[in-house]
């Protein structure tokens, strides 16, 4: 006989506001981010070709700076040039996994904001 009513109404509420919550803080955070367009995204490409080209070219010129003082029966400069372009490739290949986990782990944690 002393029971309180259950009110059921702020529930639906409660819901309502967290997901608005989140809506809010997405489109705030796009903004934000704007500039990661069309133009941001050609850059990184550049980036990555610099970041293989310039450990090759290097090593290509070593390699002919070593052939020219100490010829010998191989060439430093291929050898060289292929470790150039390995180091490279593995340095622009760490940087991609970097920025691939960076974006992997903001979406989820703004799954996971927009869960609770």
């Amino acid at each position: 006989m002393n029971e309180v009513p259950r009110d059921d109404s702020a529930k639906p509420a409660a819901g309502f506001v967290e997901k608005t919550g989140a809506q809010a803080a997405r489109k705030l955070k796009a903004r934000r981010n704007a500039a990661h367009g069309v133009w941001f995204g050609l850059g990184m490409m550049g980036l990555i070709g610099w970041s293989v080209a310039i450990p090759t070219l290097l090593g290509a010129a070593l390699g002919l700076w070593l052939d020219k003082r100490h010829a010998g029966t191989h060439s430093w400069t291929l050898a060289l040039l292929v470790a150039g372009l390995t180091i490279g490739c593995l340095n622009a290949w760490h940087w991609v996994a970097k920025e691939d986990k960076a974006m992997r782990d903001e979406q989820r944690d703004e799954q996971e904001a927009g869960d609770e």
